[in-house]
């Protein structure tokens, strides 16, 4: 099986604030999923638009924001950036993806 999504799976992003650069590609690619804190790290946003700070946390991929997301996973420069399926927990892009 692919790693790809198929259509009506669910997925969920994450950041690794250990390894991020504060370089905000991610927030340019996905304003409405990751935003910049006053520390100067990226975080994820709940679907009411707050910032989820605690380690680990992680948020919901609207379907219309995939590819942006899947983009700023790709171009960020702290590898830092995670997209797991959320029925198995499985990371489809990012660092620690598997392999098609």
């Amino acid at each position: 099986m692919s790693p790809q999504t198929t259509n009506n799976e669910d997925l969920e992003v994450w950041i690794d604030q250990d390894l991020c650069t504060g370089d905000g590609i991610c927030a340019q690619y996905a304003p409405e999923v990751f935003e910049l804190d006053i520390d100067g790290l990226a975080y994820v946003k709940s679907e009411q638009d707050e910032l989820l700070q605690e380690p680990g946390a992680a948020t919901r991929i609207p379907l219309e924001l995939l590819t942006d997301v899947v983009d700023s996973a790709k171009e960020c420069p702290g590898e830092c950036i995670h997209v797991r399926r959320v029925a198995d927990g499985v990371e489809i892009h990012g660092p620690d993806a598997v392999d098609a």
